[in-house]
């Protein structure tokens, strides 16, 4: 009768408190640049080593900037966190990916291409998108600061243990839907906090016909439903994409891991806090019109007329009115990228509309992929020519324009159509306004120079 969650949960707890929370085994621990530093300054103070330093990864992102990575970083902030983490790395004898490193990228897209990130495992890091890393079938989740000085001295975590919740998809998604689209669908319907305190299942006929990249994407934006996290059983899929990968078990232990991997899924009689269907036939291409995730709709829909708190105030900020559509709406800023949608099928996929067009004029489009490795395959493909010849350039793999800590900003007053995971205001830039979409609705606006059902062009 256990859950997939109860399973990997379970088999990763060290003692449990009485009246308490669970002290919880962590496999993988992720270090970025910006909610580490105090983190390693604690473990200084208290004169303690980590205690599992092969279990955790060390890599900048956040404020690496998308050109010139060869030279310093010129914003002072930005700089000193890059090498206050390098520093870090080298104290406590911590594997470090910095910038220009092949390896380097997003460490939420970098974890699971190298097969750091495994089914079973739990995976914690000081950002809250690493529910990104359930795609792969593990229960991973963000930590606050002093949590991520915990993990290092400890590889243990106290944590009070979440509901579950499954959210069942069936059907088969139409042309020109995306594993974007169904996530930014499920945020509309359930709210930004419809899934709190829960840690959600995604199960159905689309979520098995879904690639790794669209899993990676579907988990990436769980915690934007207000989840503690979101993950998929392990399947076929999983084991295609892992197998091989760097820090993948290989031989014997491969076919170890593969036979214990089977075993992770809910069992048919598993019982859950909360159960959601939904039918795919319901999703199409899906944009945002507020100043919070949720506040979509359907790329030919209108503006609801009426919504809660703070609909009219994000509306005024957005420049939109209730009941107006959004096609035809002229943007300024296109963004393809983020630990969201920064993988290759994205850049696949942002291709294959403006193959044989040319981007608008008038529209800025910051292309940066999630990785090294994205952008090699990008070229062994012969994407970047198709780019290129449309008029974009690939950028250099970085967090860039999903949130305003690096150069990738976005003026105030000026519309970003973008790939990322949020839209609150001030999110890529001071003043900026952010509409969210998948990598195609975002090449259909940069071709046309105003927001466009992608289904027009495929």
């Amino acid at each position: 009768m256990n859950t997939l969650f109860d399973k990997i949960w379970d088999k990763h707890v060290v003692q449990q408190v009485e009246d308490g929370p669970t002290q919880l085994y962590i496999d993988r621990l992720y270090c970025h640049e910006v909610t580490s530093p105090q983190a390693f300054e604690g473990m200084r103070q208290r004169g303690l080593k980590c205690f599992r330093p092969q279990q955790i990864i060390c890599m900048p992102d956040h404020n690496t900037p998308t050109h010139d990575q060869d030279k310093p970083i010129e914003d002072p902030v930005s700089r000193k966190q890059v090498d206050t983490l390098a520093c870090n790395a080298s104290d406590f004898g911590l594997t470090h990916y910095g910038m220009m490193s092949p390896d380097n990228g997003i460490i939420h897209v970098v974890g699971p291409e190298k097969g750091l990130s495994l089914p079973g495992m739990t995976i914690v890091c000081g950002d809250s998108h690493t529910s990104t890393h359930g795609a792969m079938g593990a229960v991973a989740f963000g930590i606050g600061t002093s949590e991520v000085e915990m993990v290092m001295a400890s590889q243990c975590i106290l944590q009070q243990k979440p509901k579950s919740m499954r959210i069942t998809i069936n059907g088969q998604l139409q042309k020109g839907v995306t594993a974007k689209d169904v996530a930014l669908y499920l945020m509309a319907q359930l709210t930004t906090s419809g899934a709190t305190g829960y840690f959600v299942e995604y199960s159905g006929d689309v979520v098995g016909s879904l690639s790794m990249e669209g899993r990676l994407t579907l988990c990436n934006l769980s915690i934007e439903m207000g989840a503690r996290g979101g993950f998929i059983a392990p399947d076929e899929v999983t084991f295609d994409y892992v197998k091989g990968r760097e820090y993948a078990p290989k031989g014997k232990a491969w076919d170890e891991a593969v036979e214990y991997w089977r075993t992770l899924k809910s069992d048919d009689d598993a019982v859950f806090d909360k159960e959601l269907v939904f039918d795919a036939k319901d999703i199409e291409p899906r944009i945002t019109y507020g100043t919070n995730p949720g506040m979509g709709i359907g790329i030919t829909e209108t503006i609801p007329t009426e919504g809660g708190t703070g609909f009219d105030k994000s509306l005024e900020y957005m420049g939109f009115k209730p009941g107006e559509k959004l096609l035809g709406k002229k943007i300024d800023y296109v963004f393809l990228g983020a630990c969201t949608n920064g993988r290759i099928e994205d850049f696949r996929a942002f291709a294959s509309i403006v193959k044989g067009r040319h981007k608008a004029d008038d529209v800025v489009a910051w292309l940066v992929p999630g990785s090294w490795a994205v952008d090699r395959q990008i070229r062994e493909e012969g994407l970047d020519k198709v780019l290129e010849s449309a008029g974009f350039e690939i950028r250099q793999p970085g967090c860039s324009a999903c949130l305003a800590m690096n150069d990738d900003k976005v003026p105030a007053g000026k519309y970003s159509v973008s790939t990322s995971n949020r839209n609150f205001e001030g999110r890529q830039g001071p003043g900026s306004r952010t509409i969210l979409c998948s990598p195609l609705v975002a090449a259909a606006a940069a071709v046309k120079g105003f927001i466009t059902d992608p289904r027009t062009l495929l």
